[in-house]
């Protein structure tokens, strides 16, 4: 199975839970190497950005928009590509140099 289903009394939510590890300047910019993060399944690399910008402020929503991100060490081209539960996120700024 793909997510985690977690009922209350009013609803069923299918939730992935995801680990997301910073790079160089977001690792500055977040303040932390890496982070559990969960969202609802099927969520984004975009919708996953917003909400890591939302968490952690105005300093790693700058440096997001600039980032490449790996999901389970394979590049995301298609940045409105489904997350699902136990998937790593890498967030990369651009590096300098050759």
């Amino acid at each position: 199975m793909n997510s985690d289903t977690r009922t209350d009394a009013r609803t069923t939510t299918a939730v992935a839970t995801l680990t997301v590890r910073y790079f160089a300047a977001a690792r500055a910019a977040a303040g932390t190497t890496s982070e559990t993060v969960e969202v609802p399944a099927g969520t984004s690399v975009d919708e996953l950005a917003e909400t890591l910008a939302a968490r952690h402020g105005a300093e790693l929503a700058k440096v997001l928009p600039r980032c490449s991100y790996l999901v389970d060490e394979v590049a995301v081209r298609d940045r409105t590509l489904g997350l699902t539960h136990g998937a790593t996120v890498d967030v990369l700024p651009p590096f300098a140099g050759g």
